[in-house]
């Protein structure tokens, strides 16, 4: 049978254009034959979501999205199916969700589930269908943006008053509040330096103090023996005064003090005769007169001894001039030295 060249165009016609379908389909992750593992899911919003957009479970890409139409007029659910590549077992309370990507096409997202049914080609699983990045980043700054709104007009309420409030006079007064503010810093400064020099390690005041009072705690060290011998003889006199009996003798000299007191008081008095001696003035005069009186007899016995001792043989006794009163020694006679 002979076939015409019109039949062979034909047939190569036609073989060509369905080779193109398929290679497009292909090449769009389609197969011209609904074929393999395939799972619907429901969605509100795909979020321009198209066939061959990659599948992932875990960030590895299991499939493609096969197509996406309205599950019916009103357009209120949008039915996704999606092409597996392989019979993977997905739990049956796995979740789809569309995430989106700024940079580039938006994909499937299987969150896998812990129940033991798994799901089986032709099943429709649980989808979940997040806002958009950005629109809920706008929907969280929004309130942000109302209360930095409210926060700016306060602030610039509070600049209107303080500029109200900040005459002339009160900027001078705030620039010398500041000037004094700037001494005060350098006061600081320099009594940190000061302070410095005081806590410096070699030459500061407090390094000598402290060396000092190592060089005295050294000494103690080393005069550790004596320090406990003084606190032994210190132990051992508080021992014997403890021992002692001071009640007694307190007791003896408050006893000897009170004798005293009346020896004193007797004293003091004209009953005794001690007390007669001291207080009394006739006494007195009567001892001067006998003083006086043997101060001439010895005047007297000087001058004219031979009127008390006779030891001449021939001689006769001194009589008459007898001294009245004693001599008046001359001073100046005393103070010669004897030839």
């Amino acid at each position: 049978m002979k076939i015409s060249n019109e039949t062979k165009v034909g047939a190569l016609t036609a073989i060509s254009v369905t080779l193109l379908i398929l290679g497009f389909n292909f090449l769009k992750g389609k197969s011209v034959l609904k074929s393999g593992f395939i799972v619907y899911a429901k969605y509100k919003d795909t979020r321009k979501l198209l066939p061959s957009n990659p599948v992932f479970v875990n960030g590895y890409q299991v499939g493609s999205v096969y197509e996406a139409k309205a599950a019916d007029s009103t357009l209120r659910e949008i039915v996704v199916s999606f092409k597996l590549n392989g019979g993977y077992k997905l739990p049956d309370n796995s979740i789809a969700t569309i995430e989106n990507n700024p940079l580039g096409t938006p994909s499937i997202a299987i969150n896998l589930g812990d129940s033991k049914v798994y799901l089986k080609s032709g099943d429709t699983m649980r989808s979940a269908s997040p806002g958009d990045v950005f629109a809920n980043l706008s929907d969280k700054l929004a309130p942000v943006a109302d209360k930095l709104t409210a926060t700016l007009l306060s602030l610039d309420s509070l600049l209107r008053n303080v500029n109200t409030i900040i005459d002339p006079n009160t900027r001078g007064n705030l620039q010398s509040v500041i000037s004094n503010l700037n001494k005060s810093s350098a006061s600081i400064v320099a009594s940190s330096i000061e302070l410095q020099k005081l806590l410096n390690t070699q030459t500061g005041a407090l390094a000598g103090s402290l060396n000092n009072m190592n060089a005295f705690t050294k000494n103690l060290a080393a005069n550790n023996d004596k320090v406990n011998n003084i606190i032994t003889n210190l132990d051992t006199t508080t021992n014997n005064l403890a021992r002692a009996d001071i009640s007694g003798v307190v007791t003896r000299l408050k006893s000897s003090v009170d004798s005293l007191s009346n020896v004193i008081g007797r004293i003091n008095s004209t009953d005794g005769t001690l007390g007669a001696l001291i207080n009394d003035k006739g006494l007195y005069n009567k001892l001067n007169n006998t003083v006086n009186s043997l101060n001439t007899l010895a005047d007297d016995l000087r001058v004219h001894p031979k009127r008390y001792v006779n030891i001449s043989v021939f001689g006769k006794k001194d009589k008459g001039d007898y001294l009245e009163s004693p001599l008046k020694v001359d001073s100046a006679a005393l103070k010669k030295p004897a030839p």
